[in-house]
């Protein structure tokens, strides 16, 4: 057994162990946990003599907390081997020690491999990391999960289903075309629709005069099968793109009509997995999938596992991709966008970005989303892709913030788009997001901001004051809810503080400790329209806290807001909620450095999530009393945020973390841990009442991705 544990700059970096034996090197790569021990059992090959510690395999800085290797006996590895594909593995999770070891044995007799190598195998498959350095950890996650699926038999299965569905359904895909364009792109392209099994689509290919004649093998190419169509451009129009849009549009015939980027590839049964979505969503109103990499020697990797239609995010970052597909009827609602403002680029990429912005529900009263996502990756784009004419446009970040920028002034919506954080791991242009800045309310409202606590001063004392101090919003009320203080420093302190500050009131509870309950007593005492939820154990990093979280929740359509907290040591607390880590909920991106940019660069991002912290959290009054605020019956200390939002999310309402809000959170100090019977006993009830209310929601987040793992907080592979 390893045991490491490291502090460094870059949280996704691993450790390499390498075995030398006199005829052969071994090496390990060792996915590190921020903020604990990482333990994992190596097999050391007979006749080993050196072994050496890569202690990071990427580029930062680190420091080397913890290091030790212990023998195992062979039958406790055995027994920690069973509990870790119980606890880790996407097949055996949840499955008893007599089913785990029966379907080992029966692997082992299926590949004629020894117990022992089955065994190693699937306990070395619950390391695979996301990190885009361990590019092997990919392929063998493609190797385990995607194989199966792709069988023959499942895909015949499929496009038999297919083929006998109740509505026939045909794809028109549009693909734009200029010099630029390789043989070869276009090529990877039309024979990946050949090959899909779902054989009802057509191809209606719009080109340049240039790349025409430029390209004797594009008219060659597209007269090869009789579903491709080569329009020219005197046969689109001189009115860029919109024209050529529009003149695509008039030849699609099909049910669902999109946007594929030439040089794309789609996974054979890409279609197929559209199909089978529509038959379970039939109001979907536009779809879209995973997507990888692929490399100049065909190898797939950086995985784009996209979370499922996020409003918030879109307006953030483009993280739709190169395959977009529309039913008739939304098609020609959003196509009308590309006639005004900056549409003239050309790249694929952007304009299924920028037509996908008009499917943003402007207000709450639609409770079911239009966009779906199939969570499978089924677009390979080669790293060699270029994106077509877009010089004149500017960066990607420029040509970003344009787009969005013509969204929000063509709706007149009150908010403007200005450049955001600046993303450490960028690549190419991809030098950060946009931060939509949305616009107060003339009368800016009376925010009420609820402030549990019991004795503690030492705790309270550093939240109010920096509360009172650092807090550009000024309209706002703070409620200290006294549960039972008995210490004088404590007592002393919030007299003092009501008397100098006339925003400060205490408010007493004179009751045993139940969240829950405070709070909602505090709401109902609360002047304010706006109802905030704060720890006592929180203080402010920015001014603006406060104001960019009122700005949001003042949004018709927005519910919960959450804000990014920190560790003191300037780790990552809270980054919004992930439904489903750890059975229950977990915190996205925990125990990573504070400047880091987080997974596809969501820990920068504005972005819509299904659940956030009461430990810093704002909502509407109206909104706290359509839901019936906080659950004071079965969830008097653990998840009552979870499940208020939730029920927030259930009212049509769109939750939202936002980065620009920053705090400190010394985590549960106050409260202190679940170390007693009493209280582990309450925890268990409290996770029983969750499982049993909210099972579905809890076993399939929209916000993240059934690809990726629901034991650790660090969105690595499942």
């Amino acid at each position: 057994m390893v045991e490491i544990d490291m502090e460094r700059s870059v949280t996704g970096a691993a450790a390499v162990i390498t075995f030398e034996t006199v005829d052969r090197v071994h090496t390990v790569e060792l996915p590190l946990r921020a903020g604990k021990i990482t333990r994992r059992m190596l097999r050391v090959p007979r006749g080993v003599r050196r072994i050496t510690l890569c202690p990071i395999n990427s580029r930062g800085t680190f420091r080397l907390k913890h290091f030790r290797l212990v023998w195992l006996t062979p039958r406790f590895a055995k027994d920690r081997l069973i509990q870790r594909l119980a606890t880790n593995h996407r097949v055996c999770r949840g499955l008893s020690r007599k089913e785990i070891l029966s379907l080992l044995d029966h692997e082992a007799h299926t590949h004629r491999l020894t117990w022992k190598e089955i065994a190693l195998d699937y306990y070395d498959s619950t390391f695979l990391h996301f990190n885009p350095c361990i590019m092997s950890d990919y392929s063998k996650w493609v190797g385990m999960v995607e194989s199966p699926g792709l069988s023959l038999t499942n895909v015949t299965a499929t496009a038999r289903s297919a083929a006998e569905s109740d509505v026939d359904i045909v794809f028109s895909l549009g693909m734009l075309i200029d010099e630029n364009v390789s043989e070869e792109a276009f090529g990877n392209s039309l024979a990946s629709l050949v090959a899909q099994t779902h054989i009802q689509w057509e191809l209606v290919v719009s080109a340049t005069n240039k790349a025409v004649q430029q390209h004797d093998w594009l008219v060659v190419a597209c007269e090869s099968d009789v579903r491709v169509r080569l329009l020219t451009e005197e046969e689109s129009s001189s009115d860029g793109v919109a024209g050529q849009i529009e003149a695509i549009s008039s030849e699609m015939l099909g049910d669902w009509v999109g946007l594929m980027t030439v040089g794309a590839a789609l996974a054979s049964e890409a279609l197929s997995r559209f199909v089978e979505l529509l038959g379970e969503m039939p109001q979907a109103g536009f779809l879209y999938c995973d997507e990888d990499r692929l490399d100049s020697a065909g190898h797939r990797h950086s995985p784009n596992f996209k979370p499922g239609w996020n409003p918030d995010l879109l307006l953030s970052k483009p993280y739709l991709g190169h395959l977009g597909l529309w039913s008739r009827e939304q098609w020609q609602v959003c196509r009308h966008s590309l006639g005004t403002g900056h549409a003239a680029t050309v790249d694929t990429a952007d304009l299924i970005h920028q037509l996908a912005l008009e499917m943003i529900e402007p207000a709450h009263e639609s409770h079911q989303s239009l966009a779906w996502r199939v969570p499978q990756v089924l677009v390979h784009v080669p790293d060699n892709y270029l994106p077509l004419a877009v010089s004149d446009q500017g960066s990607w970040g420029t040509r970003h913030l344009a787009r969005v920028s013509d969204y929000l002034a063509r709706h007149d919506v009150a908010a403007v788009a200005e450049p955001g954080k600046v993303l450490v791991e960028a690549k190419d242009d991809v030098g950060e997001n946009v931060r939509v800045r949305w616009q107060l309310p003339e009368s800016q409202p009376l925010v009420s901001l609820l402030v549990p606590t019991r004795d503690g001063v030492e705790i309270l004392k550093p939240c109010v004051d920096a509360i009172l101090a650092h807090t550009e919003y000024r309209h706002f009320e703070l409620l200290i809810l006294d549960n039972q203080s008995c210490c004088p420093k404590t007592l002393e302190y919030m007299r003092d503080v009501v008397r100098r500050d006339e925003r400060v009131r205490v408010l007493h509870w004179d009751a045993p400790f139940n969240y829950s309950a405070i709070n909602n007593f505090g709401a109902r005492e609360a002047r304010g329209d706006i109802i905030g939820l704060v720890n006592n154990d929180i203080e402010p990093i920015n001014g603006e806290w406060l104001t960019e979280m009122v700005s949001q929740v003042c949004r018709p359509d927005i519910g919960c807001v959450g804000a990014k907290l920190y560790y003191p040591n300037d780790t990552i607390q809270h980054a919004g909620v992930i439904l489903g880590l750890g059975s229950i909920a977990g915190h996205a991106h925990r125990f990573f450095n504070r400047d880091e940019d987080g997974f596809q660069g969501r820990l920068k991002a504005t972005q819509n999530l299904s659940a956030v912290t009461a430990a810093c959290l704002l909502l509407r009054r109206s909104v706290f009393e359509e839901v019936n605020g906080l659950n004071e019956q079965h969830l008097a200390v653990a998840y009552n945020d979870v499940d208020l939002c939730l029920k927030v999310r259930e009212a049509g309402y769109r939750n939202l973390w936002t980065p620009y809000s920053e705090l400190y959170h010394h985590e549960s100090i106050s409260r202190g841990a679940d170390d007693t019977p009493k209280k582990r006993a309450r925890w268990l009830s409290e996770c029983e009442y969750m499982r049993t209310t909210w099972a579905e929601q809890l076993d399939n987040d929209p916000a993240y991705n059934p690809n990726l793992t629901l034991v650790h907080e660090d969105f690595s592979l499942r």
